[in-house]
């Protein structure tokens, strides 16, 4: 098993999901110990520090991307996250003018007043595994626990598209779902060769909907073990923990989003189960749960997630996440 550990130089950084040269080329089984910039690119350092003076060119940079031997088209990317560790020792959020999920944006125009632009720091107390909150406009601090995440999770496009790294899509990208945290196994459909993945964009914590648009954004050490499987590509990334079988599905309006994860689910247990697609559309139904990711990327992200308890004994992808849990407990 190759051990890698790769921290990109600031001239590294990538910002889009496709048309990027491959920063490493590693094998299937690869432990990854990756450094990753915040989403700020460390540009908001104190509370003076106002996000409208971002350059959005260049915010989500991402560590990447990584070429995986033997991966083609139709194959799946396994990606097991190992380890997430704040590697700063403040996180940042920011409120910003016509951005998130209420206020008026370009998308959804409003004669209001833009929400005023200002930046919160949380300081990280790593002993006691905390990240405070600071009101700006009172007195109120309360700390908070570390709940580590990686809001961005993807490989390239297909057909050659290359894709901002603030956007969430069947490649994954932008999903900010708290699902992506230490445990849980990403299954990607590869696009191109090698699969080119990358990730970025981690968070200390963030509550579901990243309502603000913003979580508390933070550089992170991650350790991800890298795994293919040849063929059974998913139409939309598929994640899994010990404990339930998860979809993202991102589009706009959000009841797409959440549709499409639906969909993607009725036909994932059909594939375990050997149900009929009615039959596996009822007993979904009846047992889903579908928390919102994010409600204010460029396409909005709904989980469609399932109890494994409540089912028959099962294992998706031959047992890929079986292995990796046992592979990670290796790895740490």
């Amino acid at each position: 098993m190759q051990d890698i550990r790769f921290k990109p130089e600031r001239s590294q950084y990538v910002y889009t999901f496709g048309g990027a040269e491959p920063a490493l080329r590693i094998t299937p089984g690869t432990v990854l110990r990756l450094w990753s910039e915040d989403a700020f690119n460390f540009a908001l350092r104190s509370t003076s520090d106002l996000p409208d003076r971002l350059d959005m060119r260049y915010v989500n940079p991402q560590t990447g991307p990584f070429y995986v031997e033997g991966a083609e088209p139709g194959d799946t990317l396994a990606l097991h996250i190992v380890d997430l560790t704040p590697a700063r020792g403040f996180g940042a959020s920011t409120t910003i003018p016509f951005f998130g999920g209420l206020t008026g944006t370009d998308r959804t125009a409003l004669l209001q007043e833009a929400l005023p632009s200002a930046t919160w720091i949380y300081e990280v107390d790593s002993a006691r595994q905390t990240v405070g909150f600071q009101s700006r406009f009172g007195d109120l601090e309360i700390a908070l626990p570390i709940e580590c995440m990686l809001g961005t999770v993807g490989v390239a496009p297909a057909a050659g598209e290359v894709r901002t790294s603030l956007v969430p899509e069947r490649f994954g990208g932008n999903m900010d779902t708290p699902e992506m945290k230490v445990g849980t196994t990403a299954y990607l459909g590869v696009n191109v060769e090698g699969a080119m993945f990358s990730i970025g964009d981690g968070h200390y914590r963030q509550g579901e909907g990243e309502a603000c648009g913003t979580a508390v954004e933070g550089a992170m050490d991650s350790v991800i073990i890298v795994e293919l499987i040849k063929g059974s590509a998913p139409a939309w990334p598929r994640l899994e923990t010990d404990d339930h079988w998860m979809v993202v599905g991102s589009s706009r309006p959000m009841e797409d989003s959440w549709r499409i994860a639906q969909v993607e689910m009725v036909d994932w247990l059909g594939e375990m189960f050997g149900l009929h697609r009615m039959d596996a559309y009822q007993l979904l139904t009846q047992i889903a749960l579908a928390p919102i990711a994010n409600v204010v990327d460029a396409n909005y992200s709904v989980v469609v997630k399932v109890r494994k308890s409540l089912l028959p004994s099962s294992e998706a992808f031959d047992g890929m996440h079986r292995r990796l849990r046992e592979a990670a407990a290796e790895a740490r």
